[in-house]
């Protein structure tokens, strides 16, 4: 670690692994039951990152972002994640860090400190990763800059054999009720190619790199193609109630399998999607 190790001493929390199962199973069912599908991109990279330390930097444009990183999260589960919440949010619900959130105050210089220690000390160790929802704030998918939070450029900073990897996500409703939840993955920043790099121009780099691959997700978002992305889980689809019963009973008459999705050629274009 360079600048004098300022992560020494940091208390990080004490995560229960059983606990973690157990919410990730939770979340996946909320994220299906809410959502047609999370797609991920396959014009990006992909989820996997060798074994050196991860930080995974993302945009922030909803309150589902924390869910949705811990369905991405499965991509990982042979590794200690840790991920950065609002410490608000860890005082109210102290259960939080036995999942590994970190609390952190970004309101303050100490919080400001705390972050970089207990960042650093995480990323100290290999097959470890760290979420960060870097924009600090809930932001439009398509606002330009993205006005990252300098911390996440002054932990890569302080890094010496880590991966930074920056994941857009966006949400649109397409062909069915309920939206779509879409990632993609950015370039992976490789802390030891870019030595001597300040926190400030870490920063700049690292918000380079999350625009341009959000700037590409944004596209994709737009021409509304299921066959560029991979199903990562798929949710609801169907309207329901009544009008599902009738389309369900007319399918039975035909002698047809019942499909309540809107659109069926999406389903046909990708038989492998995960449920």
């Amino acid at each position: 670690m360079r600048r004098g190790i300022a992560e020494r001493g940091a208390d990080l929390p004490h995560r229960w692994p059983w606990l973690i199962r157990g919410f990730r199973r939770y979340a996946c069912r909320y994220v299906r039951k809410n959502f047609h599908a999370v797609r991920l991109s396959k014009s990006g990279h992909s989820l996997e990152a060798g074994d050196a330390p991860l930080l995974v930097v993302l945009n922030h444009p909803s309150w589902w972002d924390p869910l949705i990183g811990i369905v991405l999260s499965r991509a990982f589960i042979d590794r200690d994640q840790f991920a950065a919440i609002d410490a608000v949010a860890v005082q109210q619900y102290r259960f939080f860090q036995r999942l590994g959130f970190v609390g952190v105050d970004t309101k303050s210089l100490r919080g400001a400190v705390e972050f970089l220690r207990a960042g650093a000390a995480i990323l100290s160790q290999p097959r470890r990763v760290f979420w960060v929802t870097a924009q600090g704030r809930f932001t439009d998918a398509r606002e330009r800059p993205l006005g990252l939070q300098s911390g996440v450029g002054h932990l890569a900073a302080r890094l010496n054999a880590a991966t930074v990897l920056p994941i857009a996500i966006e949400y649109a409703f397409w062909t069915e009720r309920t939206p779509e939840a879409l990632v993609r993955v950015g370039e992976p920043l490789k802390v030891a190619e870019h030595p001597g790099l300040s926190g400030k121009e870490w920063t700049a780099l690292i918000e380079t790199a999350l625009t341009h691959n959000l700037d590409a997700l944004n596209a994709e978002t737009m021409r509304r193609d299921p066959a560029a992305f991979t199903e990562l889980l798929t949710g609801e689809t169907g309207v329901g109630g009544v009008y599902d019963s009738w389309r369900r009973l007319k399918s039975w008459a035909r002698g047809r399998k019942f499909d309540p999705a809107h659109d069926q050629s999406a389903r046909e274009a990708q038989p492998g999607a995960k449920s």
